[in-house]
């Protein structure tokens, strides 16, 4: 069902309303893709076809978002090596992810699929240029930021994490809280996550991966959940 179009743009909906209103961490992909919005549709219509309720198939549909396999390994893996896991008084992040978690808060810069032309949407044209787009971040992404302003926000990629930023120059939310830097958890990524972890010495790594880029956001991560700690304290 399209919601909202506007010239090669258009927004379809698919069920990622749910918000994980105690969640500790908040992981903002760039937008849900095809598949993904296909298998939280089928998932809502099982859940509601079981007796669920609307709430609870909108809670069941947002879990198909969550992070499986590899890409949550990876991402335990550098989540736990910059503190957030003492942060948050887990002895690791891979606490937080159990199935029906609510410590967790899967969204996406633009909440619902964008298709350009019919494709996924992968950064273009800009979202914040863009006026359909930059409204999607301003009503449901700073709706989150409302709901969740205690959290730690994880961008994955620089177009979550331009969106994030946005909100923060709105008063929306708190630039220490959002971390950014951290390489994308996918496989593709595995050099660059290898070398962020100190796995792969940066002077073996190959130049496309810019090892010292790398180890730059490392320490500056480390040294912002370091700086929550202490605030907190």
């Amino acid at each position: 069902m399209t919601i909202a179009q506007n010239g090669a743009l258009r927004v379809a909906y698919a069920p990622f309303d749910h918000i994980a209103r105690k969640a500790k961490l908040v992981i903002v992909g760039i937008t849900p893709g095809r598949v993904q919005a296909t298998n939280a549709l089928s998932a809502a219509q099982s859940a509601l076809e079981s007796g669920s309720s609307i709430s609870e198939a909108l809670a069941e549909a947002k879990l198909i978002g969550s992070f499986s396999g590899p890409l949550r390994a990876n991402l335990v893996a550098m989540l736990d090596a910059i503190g957030v896991a003492e942060h948050l008084g887990v002895q690791t992040t891979a606490e937080i992810f159990h199935p029906g978690s609510q410590d967790v808060h899967f969204t996406s810069a633009l909440r619902y699929p964008v298709l350009v032309n019919g494709k996924n949407y992968n950064g273009a044209p800009d979202m914040l240029k863009t006026p359909l787009l930059r409204r999607m971040v301003e009503t449901h992404l700073a709706e989150e930021a409302r709901m969740l302003p205690d959290a730690l926000w994880l961008p994955l990629g620089p177009r979550p994490e331009a969106a994030l930023g946005h909100l923060a120059r709105q008063g929306l939310l708190d630039r220490k809280k959002i971390l950014r830097g951290l390489p994308h958890p996918s496989g593709a990524n595995a050099e660059r996550i290898a070398v962020f972890l100190g796995r792969k010495p940066p002077e073996l790594a190959s130049r496309q991966t810019n090892p010292a880029k790398l180890l730059s956001a490392f320490k500056m991560l480390m040294a912002q959940m370091a700086s929550l700690k202490g605030a907190s304290a």
